[in-house]
């Protein structure tokens, strides 16, 4: 039984803790210490959980369901050679007790063991008639090892054995959408559905499965039956608002992901989403004002601010871009996509020592994108540091073997500072590799053009 808050007095529970606080010893019987103990299991409370568990196992020494509990609290703690002790010793007690198999099926899964874990779990089907339960310790079991046509159909055993085990059918098409079997996963949906259509889950998992086939009509079609299965299912009114905007119908995208903010606390990915819809729709004062209802509500989800700064930039409104991209930069520095648009709208600013260390927070951050590197290059250049610029075109060079693009570069760069022979080397490697890109020369070097040796190198292509 679960102990709440509105128990009187009379229960086990504050009769227990009346006694930790008085330091009476009282008397409960075995099954009132397991309730005891599993409530403060389930709330967290392991200490309290430890000491019902110590003073229990002082009045009822013989208790097997007590020192299982004593098993739980080791494998929590960590402590699997204690709690696998005590389990072998139960067993010679007990040796057709399914919740002793089940135990040790847990250490050896916490030991990364998890074909034996399996096996032991297999074992205890024979000892139980709680089915359900092992299935799916089974199936998670297969799980961690990546077999996924295993741990399918054990969780389509749970399912079998109770139809409304939604958690066990999530994990059926979670098998079936990794192994890419949409299409076997639509007709398990469709017999699961013939024997419950009201299963509002089932539906809703099946309209996914046709949006991933790009099977829109379909996909609406499945997720108006979960509506009308429930009709305050809100994972079902996103998932029509997303496949109605991408056949292009904006504005009853709006009404479903609209209805989904009135039943429920308000989510940022339906603020978003209608933010989009709007722009789409060229409502830009709508679409601004949901884009800031985004931010307002999740200032962590990065796609919000993004929105925020390329509605802006796509005004050409670059100062005020600007300003939102570096509220989203104070919120969180390590996002590269932040420093990237930071980069971007600096540059467009003309803003160069701040775009090309924008560039340079993208490139730390592990956005290692070809023109990441040629924009950053190029500034550096600009801001007449030829040295800074050849080690930035070097690394890229790393990610990007045999680039004309950053040959060419380098070619000039070398030039540039008067390392013939290696601005020489790099020029032929460009030339070689694309003949056609010889323009970035002339575009960033237009002085090299009047050295011979360039001219010469240039004109025998």
């Amino acid at each position: 039984m679960e102990f709440s808050q509105s128990d009187n007095n009379n229960l086990p529970l504050t009769k227990f803790e009346l006694m930790l606080k008085t330091n009476h010893v009282l008397f409960f019987d075995s099954e009132e210490f397991e309730n005891i103990i599993h409530h403060y299991l389930n709330q967290g409370k392991v200490a309290l959980a430890k000491k019902a568990i110590k003073l229990g196992l002082e009045q009822h020494p013989t208790s097997t369901n007590l020192k299982l509990f004593k098993v739980e609290v080791f494998i929590f703690e960590n402590n699997l050679d204690e709690a696998d002790k005590l389990l072998n010793k139960l067993y010679q007690l007990e040796p057709h007790n399914e919740e002793i198999f089940i135990q040790k099926a847990n250490i050896l899964s916490k030991q990364d063991n998890h074909a034996k874990a399996i096996e032991v779990l297999k074992r205890a089907l024979s000892l139980t008639e709680d089915l359900v339960d092992i299935y799916s310790l089974i199936g998670m079991e297969y799980l961690f090892l990546d077999a996924f046509e295993d741990a399918k159909i054990y969780f389509m055993k749970c399912v079998e054995q109770d139809i409304d085990d939604y958690s066990a059918l999530y994990n059926v098409i979670y098998c079936f959408e990794y192994l890419e079997q949409h299409q076997d996963a639509i007709e398990y949906l469709n017999m699961f559905l013939d024997k419950n259509p009201y299963c509002e889950v089932a539906w809703h998992q099946l309209g996914k499965q046709y949006v991933a086939q790009k099977k829109y009509k379909k996909a609406l079609a499945a997720f108006d039956f979960a509506i009308i299965a429930d009709d305050t299912f809100v994972g079902a009114y996103l998932e029509r608002g997303k496949v109605l905007e991408k056949q292009g119908e904006y504005l009853e995208a709006i009404e479903s992901y609209s209805t989904s903010l009135k039943l429920d606390d308000p989510t940022s990915f339906a603020l978003l989403r209608m933010g989009c819809c709007y722009e789409k729709l060229k409502q830009l004062d709508l679409a601004l004002q949901y884009y800031y209802k985004t931010v307002h509500e999740d200032p962590l989800l990065d796609k919000g601010w993004i929105a925020i700064t390329k509605f802006y930039t796509k005004q050409k409104d670059y100062k005020k871009a600007l300003y939102y991209i570096n509220k989203a930069i104070n919120i969180d520095g390590d996002n590269v996509n932040y420093w990237k648009l930071y980069a971007q709208i600096n540059h467009r600013l003309d803003f160069f020592e701040e775009a090309e260390q924008g560039y340079k927070r993208t490139l730390e951050l592990g956005n290692f994108e070809i023109d990441t590197w040629i924009a950053r290059g190029d500034l550096l250049l600009k801001l007449g540091e030829p040295e800074a610029a050849i080690f930035n075109f070097e690394q890229a060079l790393e990610f990007y073997p045999e680039n004309a693009e950053i040959e060419y570069r380098l070619g000039g760069l070398f030039l540039l500072i008067l390392e013939i022979e290696k601005g020489l080397f790099h020029l032929k490697n460009a030339l070689k590799s694309n003949s056609e890109y010889s323009f970035i020369i002339d575009e960033l070097f237009p002085k090299l053009l009047d050295n011979i040796k360039v001219k010469t190198l240039l004109n025998s292509q």
